[in-house]
């Protein structure tokens, strides 16, 4: 089981390939970045909280926030993904699950009553200095978005 984050960590820095060349945390410091890990793309629940991100995007990047998100997935899952759904925003892809468990977002999880090892899906919010702002884990898909923003007070 890996370590999960708290308000005031450092955030792990990582650089992970994305569909469109590759997206690195260090690239946005100074600004708020919102990671958020999910299963695997295309599945029902991922695209209801993809979707979800997107048709939110341009409240969070006015409030001046970033979004990623990151999966196991392969870039070319991502690529296809991204185009099915019309996602505006990057997925990285973590196929090693080194970032995911470094964020705490990998280990087990009750799926259907049994215990099993997998992502679990999850939100670290990153502030300008590269430090957690907000952490959760085992997050719903279905108005997780709006959970966030008012935990971020931009309800």
């Amino acid at each position: 089981m890996t370590t999960q984050l708290s308000r005031g960590d450092l955030a792990p820095d990582f650089t992970l390939p994305t569909d469109q060349g590759s997206f690195a945390l260090a690239d946005h410091r100074g600004k708020h970045v919102i990671v958020y890990f999910y299963p695997a793309a295309g599945t029902p629940g991922c695209t209801m909280q993809a979707c979800d991100f997107r048709d939110n995007l341009a409240s969070l990047q006015a409030a001046g926030y970033v979004v990623v998100g990151v999966s196991p997935d392969k870039p070319a899952a991502l690529a296809k993904f991204r185009a099915n759904e019309h996602l505006t925003f990057p997925l990285a892809s973590d196929p090693e699950r080194t970032v995911l468990g470094a964020y705490g977002a990998f280990g087990e999880k009750s799926l259907y009553g049994k215990t099993v090892t997998g992502v679990l899906r999850s939100t670290v919010v990153i502030d300008p200095e590269g430090k957690v702002e907000l952490a959760q884990y085992n997050v719903k898909a279905a108005g997780h978005v709006a959970k966030l923003r008012k935990d971020l007070g931009l309800a």
